[in-house]
């Protein structure tokens, strides 16, 4: 299971880097996800060979946590007394046969005692005394806090005077499912059942159902429960039981990264809400489209009348539509939908970088399709009908004073042949008026219907530059629309690989299921 936990691990890691870089989530949930804890006791042994029970008396100051290690070695080999607050010794007691090489690669800088015994009994026992938690040294706390992983049962050590105190109080209530605990409510010689009752009270509302509680006298000639909680102890120092403590400890790893992953999947968002997203972009660009249409209303006309007077060959400006104001308007569009994604609970970063591109290309977007309409208009402006009536005009214009000409001439001709065979009079001044003015008329006719018809270069370019508008609107809704639906999918895989790793860790925690038979075990634990 530990190399499952560790993929599962790896596999975490990897999703947060990727999250993190693309602003899924933020730097405080990563940190959380990240911050998992992948020491075990397992790690200061070497993993060829079966492995001693790791035990740590901890507690608050001058309730005895020293005095019980030495009554255990039965010499002094732990500070205790006057010495102890600011004491940063951490006292390891165990068999002289128990390899501890891998120690100092995991604790390279703290100073740790070491203090060996012989006794066969004890042998799959590890004995360590902890500095005091509530110390006013810091680096007390912090020396506690790094070895806590690396602990199998804790001994939690009160008094009759510091069986309430808050700090050591608080770590049993956050690492209360993390480890097998006993308490020994020391001192018992001042102690009185009230207080017995009322430590049992408190322990209830961890979550410990009937603990086991022991109470101790470190003084020679006192009798209490010390042997009784040594037995407690070495019953459960079996490599079986030790086996079934390290998974558990991983099933309680494994659940918590579940739950921190079930968390970031809430800060994350539901994808329906992504239909909310789309109905209101849909309204909001239509009034944003509208304010932008009657805005652009008078440059559109000056633009218009600019580009109908400029010369055929001559340097063109480019079309300027786009300013300061119409930006500012598409920019208030696009920061409303930014705001109602984050009403929706979704994460905005990733999207308000895709934003951004379509503020800069805006401009360019307006510019380009408004100028490539107002060119197409002029190069053929008018509607097909108009054209064609223009060109039928202009033909009409050629053919109708050829005709004329052609009749003329006929006539001519004719009068000719007829003055030749009855040497009457040829054509006269009346016949030469008369031709010319219908040859005149012939021509000018469909060349003042020409003119007239012929489209206005400013109308052309009017309707260019709205057709052109009309275009680039559609391209701007388009390029916001494929940003969300983008995001959408993102989102979905995102989601989507979260999903896969709380099914993982799930999945994990139902491969092992352990029945504990050792009753001390059981009553260790917290369900």
């Amino acid at each position: 299971m530990a190399s499952d936990y560790s993929e599962i691990n790896s596999n975490v890691e990897r999703w947060v880097q990727h999250a993190l870089a693309e602003g899924w989530i933020e730097k405080e949930i990563a940190q959380d996800l990240l911050d998992q804890e992948k020491n075990s006791a397992n790690d200061l042994f070497s993993s060829d060979s079966s492995r001693p029970l790791v035990v740590a008396f901890m507690g608050g100051t001058g309730v005895g946590k020293s005095s019980l290690l030495n009554k255990l070695a039965g010499q002094a080999i732990a500070k205790a007394g006057v010495e102890r607050p600011t004491s940063r010794e951490v006292t390891l007691f165990y068999h002289h046969s128990v390899s501890l090489h891998l120690l100092q690669e995991v604790f390279p800088i703290q100073q740790i005692k070491m203090a060996q015994h012989t006794e066969d009994a004890n042998q799959h026992i590890i004995w360590i005394d902890m500095p005091d938690f509530d110390s006013t040294e810091q680096k007390n706390k912090d020396i506690v806090l790094q070895w806590l992983p690396f602990v199998d049962v804790l001994i939690y050590v009160v008094s009759p005077e510091r069986y309430r105190d808050n700090k050591a109080w608080q770590l049993l209530l956050a690492e209360g499912a993390s480890h097998a605990w006993v308490f020994a409510f020391n001192q018992w010689d001042r102690g009185e059942d009230a207080q017995y009752d009322d430590f049992k009270k408190q322990l209830a509302k961890a979550g410990f159902q009937n603990p086991l509680i022991f109470k101790t006298i470190c003084t020679d000639q006192a009798e209490d429960e010390f042997l009784q909680l040594r037995n407690a102890i070495e019953s459960i120092a079996t490599e079986k039981t030790i086996k079934h403590l390290e998974t558990r400890e991983l099933q309680q790893r494994t659940n918590s990264i579940k739950y921190k992953l079930e968390d970031c999947l809430d800060t994350l968002g539901n994808a329906d809400d992504f239909s909310i997203i789309s109905k209101y972009q849909d309204v909001n660009w239509s009034q944003t489209q509208d304010i932008l249409n009657q805005g652009f209303q008078w440059p559109i006309q000056q633009e218009s009348k600019r580009y109908a007077k400029i010369k055929i060959g001559s340097k063109q400006d480019s079309i300027s539509l786009w300013d300061g104001w119409a930006q500012s308007r598409f920019n208030d569009y696009l920061d409303a939908l930014i705001v109602t994604i984050d009403q929706q609970g979704l994460p905005t970063l990733p999207i308000r970088e895709k934003l951004t591109e379509c503020r800069n290309n805006a401009k360019q977007i307006v510019h380009t399709q408004t100028e490539l309409a107002c060119r197409k208009a002029l190069i053929n402006p008018g509607n097909l009908l108009h054209r064609i009536l223009l060109k039928t005009a202009s033909i009409c214009e050629l053919i109708l004073p050829l005709l004329a000409m052609g009749a003329v001439g006929f006539e001519v001709f004719q009068g000719y042949y007829d003055s030749a065979i009855s040497n009457e009079s040829f054509l006269g001044v009346n016949f030469a008026v008369h031709s010319g003015l219908l040859i005149l008329i012939s021509w000018l006719f469909p060349f003042f219907i020409r003119k007239k018809m012929q489209p206005s270069l400013e109308k052309a370019a009017l309707k260019g530059l709205y057709d052109g508008l009309e275009e680039a609107m559609v391209i701007l809704d388009m390029d916001v629309k494929q940003v969300i639906t983008v995001f959408k999918e993102q989102h979905a895989e995102k989601t989507g690989e979260l999903n896969q790793l709380i099914i993982a860790c799930n999945n994990e925690t139902e491969k092992v299921k352990v029945n504990e038979t050792n009753s001390h075990l059981n009553r260790m634990l917290v369900n």
